[in-house]
């Protein structure tokens, strides 16, 4: 047995994902979250009478490293893979685009455009010098291939939808990302959306990862919220707000990036002023319960502007309805800043906006349908890919000895989702220790 310790602060996947890899090498680990469980983004709560995720979570065929570790807790078998189909709400109507017919017969674009749409996917998904892309704004790039028409009418509300007014500050990067992910997953699908989920949700897969800590031999100390990280030569020691103290050889934080720096005491100028210039988007995301279908669509992306959340996920139409005691689950998210007005609001203002949009998106729906309604909210969901993202990230090393900086944030040249958290877990893991040897 090794006899260097370690701390990770932050109990998500990534935290998780690092305590379980540094546990099956040797090392003592403890783990520390703010909360009262862990899972972070991926955390379950009760939904009328059964428990989900808080926010919506998807496998795709391609998420090799989640399925990998899924298999470690032996949930592989418990996966159930569904083909999905996809929808678009348009100057007030819903249309299916979930097929190349349906895209060729979708009215809002002329013929031109769909063929401009289509070569700029392509393209973006054939594309391997992600790196050059950071240099390009998305508006640029994407007004290039597709025209300002299908600029205009598809992916400038899609944009907004996702990033707001910061899509202005945010490079091709970010829209190539996100078309990689989804043609991997059709590359792995026989050319077909095949998306998967765990039967009983991230509830059953948070359970199962605890347990597998656990059988490693790491210390889960949970409600335990990091007030402060100093470093001497003797080693690293955190502090918590709730007065414990705790002393390390090597500490991860994977708290965002700003608190990572308000935290960690010492760091140089430089070091601070990289961490804080990150810039992240926080969500708004509505759990709706309903006594009936509303489409059959699980994702219903929306390019009309008055509508207050930026899409409609139908979780029953990709979960088996028994998840979710035989009624509909949706979620209603909204991608915006911390300092939005929005995202200070009462739940029940929000709760209002969202239903009464929602009532007016689905005419058929009446305030009778719906069962249940719950508000959650992330004020640090995901770092925007600005210009130049990767040239100005700060480095995992800090200048603090014995003190790493590990997040999401380090996602460079794919979207935040669960894999990629491992994914870059598991890669920047191996360079941590490399350093450390």
């Amino acid at each position: 047995m090794k006899q260097t310790t370690w701390g990770i602060i932050g109990g998500g996947i990534m935290g998780m994902t690092l305590a379980l890899r540094l546990a099956q090498q040797g090392y003592k680990v403890t783990l520390f979250e703010a909360a009262p469980g862990l899972g972070g983004l991926a955390a379950s709560w009760k939904i009328n009478d059964f428990v989900w995720d808080k926010y919506y979570h998807v496998i795709l065929l391609s998420d090799t490293y989640t399925r990998g570790v899924l298999k470690e807790l032996n949930l592989d078998e418990k996966i159930e893979w569904v083909e999905t189909k996809t929808g678009f709400y348009t100057d007030g109507k819903l249309y299916s685009m979930s097929n190349t017919l349906e895209f060729l017969s979708f009215p809002p674009l002329n013929l031109i455009d769909k063929f401009r749409l289509g070569i700029t996917i392509f393209l973006a998904s054939k594309l391997k010098n992600w790196k050059r892309l950071e240099q390009i704004p998305v508006e640029t790039w994407l007004q290039r291939w597709s025209g300002k028409n299908t600029f205009n009418k598809i992916w400038l509300p899609l944009l907004r939808a996702k990033l707001g007014e910061s899509y202005k500050q945010t490079s091709t990067a970010f829209i190539w990302a996100t078309i990689q992910r989804m043609y991997a997953a059709r590359r792995s699908g026989l050319k077909k959306e095949m998306f998967g989920y765990v039967r009983g949700g991230y509830a059953e897969i948070l359970r199962n990862f605890e347990s597998k800590l656990h059988s490693e031999g790491i210390e889960i100390q949970i409600n335990h919220q990091a007030a402060t990280i100093s470093s001497s030569p003797d080693g690293v020691t955190v502090k918590f707000s709730n007065g414990n103290e705790r002393f390390f050889n090597q500490v991860i934080s994977t708290l965002p990036s700003g608190i990572s720096a308000e935290i960690c005491k010492g760091l140089s100028r430089e070091e601070i002023a990289k961490l804080k210039g990150i810039e992240y988007l926080g969500v708004i995301c509505a759990s709706v319960v309903l006594d009936r279908e509303i489409s059959p669509y699980y994702v219903t992306n929306i390019t009309d502007t008055w509508l207050p959340f930026t899409g409609v996920i139908e979780m029953s139409a990709l979960a088996d309805k028994k998840n979710f005691g035989g009624d509909t689950l949706i979620y209603l998210p909204k991608y915006l800043k911390a300092e939005d007005p929005l995202f200070q609001a009462p739940d029940k203002d929000i709760e209002t906006l969202f239903l009464e949009a929602l009532l007016k998106m689905y005419p058929f729906l009446t305030a009778k349908n719906i069962k249940f309604v719950g508000i959650a909210r992330a004020s640090k969901v995901f770092a925007l890919s600005t210009i130049g993202y990767s040239r100005n990230l700060p480095d995992i090393k800090t200048s603090l000895p014995g003190v790493y900086i590990l997040n999401a944030a380090h996602i460079t040249n794919g979207t935040l989702n669960v894999n990629e958290t491992i994914q870059i877990a598991d890669s920047k893991l191996k360079e941590i220790l490399a350093d450390h040897v």
